[in-house]
């Protein structure tokens, strides 16, 4: 499923980079699967995505601001689910 965070996807969603994009799944390890089926993922350049210190793999703050947006996307996008009950936390 396409991001329903990010329309724009040939950009950074932190920084707006062009160049080095990979993409980010929002929920990752064992949500991962959940993140791709729900659309909870988002284009990030290298460094934004996994380059000490600020990279979303390496920076506390920088997920968790991934994972505040990622829950609203889905609490809005899809209010008849329960958010707690696939992804088993509250990330607000």
């Amino acid at each position: 499923m396409d991001s329903i965070i990010q329309l724009d996807t040939t950009k950074c969603f932190l920084c707006g980079r062009y160049d080095c994009l990979e993409m980010h799944h929002i929920f990752g390890s064992y949500n991962r699967r959940k993140s791709e089926l729900y659309g909870l993922k988002v284009k990030l350049c290298h460094w934004c995505h996994n380059e000490p210190p600020n990279g979303a793999h390496h920076n506390r703050e920088t997920m968790q601001y991934l994972h505040e947006i990622g829950q609203r996307a889905f609490e809005t996008h899809y209010p008849e689910e329960d958010f707690m009950k696939i992804f088993g936390r509250n990330y607000l």
